[in-house]
């Protein structure tokens, strides 16, 4: 995993979006291999409950810009401290189906024990790259989204967790940025609006 593909990268960036959010895509060595920190959404949660994500979350007035609110928000979250993150550039900004501007930064940490904030986080998921990017644990949807129209729905089936939803998308982008993997061209399979997703 090269992230010098990430430093390189010229992130699109959504203006005047209503509500806005940012994100720290942890990566981290772990016997010498790169893997990739996320964290489980709390069932709770009034916004995808259970899903996979990276740590972070929406903007605060007292934030002094996007990259105050990851870091904030991911210490809140694990306990990283903004002091422990080598950030080296950010992917393009997505809009999700929630309606907010994600900013996701890219950044390397420490491998440590990180403690989740019950509130916010059920469990921490530390994930390899090699993994991540074995064909045999990925797969795609092509769907019809009723604002967005046809949509391509990422699965990373790793170590009983399931990335997908707009994380999936982001992890994809990082991936291309920093591995030889590809998604592939074609979808595996096109599926209805309604359709159950695959997790």
């Amino acid at each position: 995993m090269d992230l010098t593909g990430v430093a390189r990268h010229d992130p699109t960036a959504v203006e005047g979006a209503t509500r806005q959010a940012a994100v720290v895509a942890a990566v981290l060595l772990r016997d010498g291999d790169p893997h990739v920190l996320f964290t489980k959404r709390a069932d709770h949660l009034g916004e995808h409950p259970g899903q996979m994500s990276f740590p972070g979350g929406g903007r605060e007035p007292s934030d002094a810009d996007l990259t105050a609110t990851a870091l904030r928000e991911a210490r809140e979250e694990i306990g990283l401290r903004p002091e422990e993150v080598e950030l080296v550039g950010r992917l393009d900004d997505i809009e999700t189906v929630t309606d907010y501007s994600v900013r996701p930064f890219v950044g390397r940490v420490p491998d440590r024990e990180y403690t989740p904030d019950e509130r916010e986080v059920a469990e921490i998921a530390v994930l390899s790259v090699a993994d991540l990017t074995d064909p045999a644990n990925y797969e795609s949807e092509r769907r019809d989204h009723p604002t967005y129209g046809p949509i391509r729905v990422h699965f990373f089936h790793v170590d009983g967790f399931t990335v997908w939803g707009a994380t999936g998308r982001m992890l994809v982008q990082l991936l291309e940025l920093t591995t030889d993997w590809r998604a592939p061209a074609e979808p595996d399979r096109v599926v209805d609006p309604d359709a159950e997703f695959p997790v």
